[in-house]
Formats: C-alpha cells, structure tokens, sequence
C-alpha cells in the first residue's frame, strides 16, 4: 500500500507538476527508503508522526549521511505530505515541523579566463567529425551557459543560427531562448556539415550532438570530453562540464554584467541561486568599490 501511494505522488509529479525525470527518480529513492524504515516500526502514511520522521532523520545523522542528501530527503517528505493532504490522507503534514540542516556554501569549481582559451583553443582536424563535435559541444557550454542536461536535449529545431541563439528545455520543462557568440556559431557551423557523418545512412535523428553510432549523445561523454581536456592543459583541481556554466557567470559578471541578467541566461528561478555561481576576487570588488562609492 505505502508502495501504491508513493506511485500515485509519482504520477502527480510526472504529469501535473512537469517535474523532472532527475527529480522524479531522487524522490522515489527518497520516499521508499523511507517507506522501509515506517514500516520496519510499525507505521504507515497515514499514521506515522513528527516523532517518527524525526527517527528515521536522526538514523540518517548516525550514518553521516551529507546534508545536502538529508535536505533532500526532507523535501521529498514534506512535497509527499502535502500531496497526502490535498488527497485526503491525512489532516496534517507531519514534516512541515522537521527543521532543516544548515547547508554549507560551496562555491562550485571554475576556471579563470586564460585557462578557458587554453582548454577551447586547441589544434583541430577539421576532418574528423568528432574532433569538430567536442570543440563545438565546449565553445556552445561556455558561450551559453548550458546545463549538459540542457545541451544533450537540444534538437536541431531548437538552433536558430542566423540569430545566433538557441532555445533551451530547462528545468521543470520551463524554456528559455540563450543568445551565443560568433565563436559558437562558427563552430556549429561546421560541426553541422560534419554531422551527416555521424549518422552514417541510419536515417534521421532529431538530437543536435550524435554520438559516433548516430545516436543523442548522454552527460557520460561529455564529462569524458572535459576531464580529457582538462589533463592537456594541466588543470588538475575539482572541474567538471558544470564549471564552464560556472565560469560563464563569473566571466560576465567581472566585465559588468548584472545578477538579474546572468539569472535569466542560466535559468534561475531565484537570484540567491545565481548568486553562488558568481566569484569575483577581493581585488576586482576592492576595484569596483573605490570607483563606484561616492566616498570611497
């Protein structure tokens, strides 16, 4: 029964709420290990309390679980309680009460502007139609700020090459349309000529960026393509395709541009979320500051 009800939430999410597969996957991990531990203790959804949440989050604690993977947790519980309510399960949300652990802010990794010319300038064979795809799937992560869940979507439908923008399916399947530069566009220019090969006479495919078998390529292989390049130039420290997001950010916010524009190109729903892709060194703010204050 506890397995049907997790189902039904499930199915809320997926068709009603538009939420993510990634989402969608986390929560049920979530809710049926969760269901185990109510059961194991001789409660179910509709009779378990604060007290036994409480339990099952203090067996978390004694495993050292991270506190992002509890905050998760909780979220999954007090969103599954407040679908018990509008269903009529229940008459409360047993989870609304649970305080939330204090995450700690990480800023992600990045890389500087120099070390970003270096791992996108490299000698390519223009003949070679992988070659070309990488440098391309780099120069459009970086010129646009793309999640890899984001670029690995993109269908050919969505490039718009004269305009030099591409529309997006972000998170929540909210869209979005992101300008790139004249490097990306150049880039994908030839990549496009080049893709025929990739297909290979298997017939059409909607996906953008093919693997070598013609098929869409998967987040896998372009964090192999970043971890490859990264080691050519010797950058070693903690940088994954994400940091080219990253990276993105904190270049146009060091040339001036504003949070709320770098929240509408990333996609952001929060501006506090925006804020932790921003790195700025305390001479560049020292900068800013002395010209910017009136009595500075």
């Amino acid at each position: 029964m506890m397995r049907k009800e997790i189902e039904e939430f499930l199915n809320f999410l997926r068709y009603e709420k538009n939420s993510s597969p990634h989402t969608i996957a986390g929560y049920q991990r979530d809710l049926n290990q969760v269901a185990d531990y109510l059961k194991e203790n001789g409660y179910t959804w509709r009779t378990a309390d604060t007290l036994a949440l409480r339990g099952f989050l203090a067996e978390l604690h004694e495993l050292k679980l991270k506190k992002s993977s509890i905050i998760r947790k909780l979220a999954a519980l007090r969103s599954f309680f407040d679908f018990a309510l509008r269903r009529k399960w229940r008459q409360d949300n047993p989870a609304s009460v649970l305080a939330t652990p204090r995450q700690e802010q990480r800023i992600p990794g990045f890389l500087t502007e120099e070390e970003t010319a270096q791992l996108l300038e490299w000698p390519v064979d223009r003949s070679d139609a992988l070659e070309v795809r990488d440098r391309t799937i780099l120069e459009l992560l970086y010129a646009s700020g793309l999640r890899v869940s984001e670029l690995i979507s993109l269908d050919l439908e969505d490039l718009h090459l004269r305009e030099r923008l591409v529309r997006v399916k972000g998170k929540g399947k909210k869209e979005r349309i992101v300008p790139f530069g004249r490097q990306a566009e150049k880039w994908l220019r030839e990549y496009l000529s080049h893709r025929g090969q990739l297909l290979m006479g298997r017939g059409p495919n909607p996906a953008l960026f093919l693997n070598y078998r013609g098929e869409r390529l998967t987040a896998r292989s372009v964090q192999r393509l970043v971890q490859s390049r990264l080691k050519q130039i010797a950058v070693f420290r903690k940088i994954s395709p994400h940091s080219l997001r990253h990276s993105f950010a904190s270049h146009l916010l060091s040339r001036g541009a504003d949070l709320r524009t770098i929240q509408e190109l990333l996609g952001h729903k929060s501006l506090a979320t925006t804020q932790k892709y921003t790195h700025l060194d305390l001479n560049r703010l020292l900068e800013v500051y002395r010209k910017s204050h009136p009595r500075s």
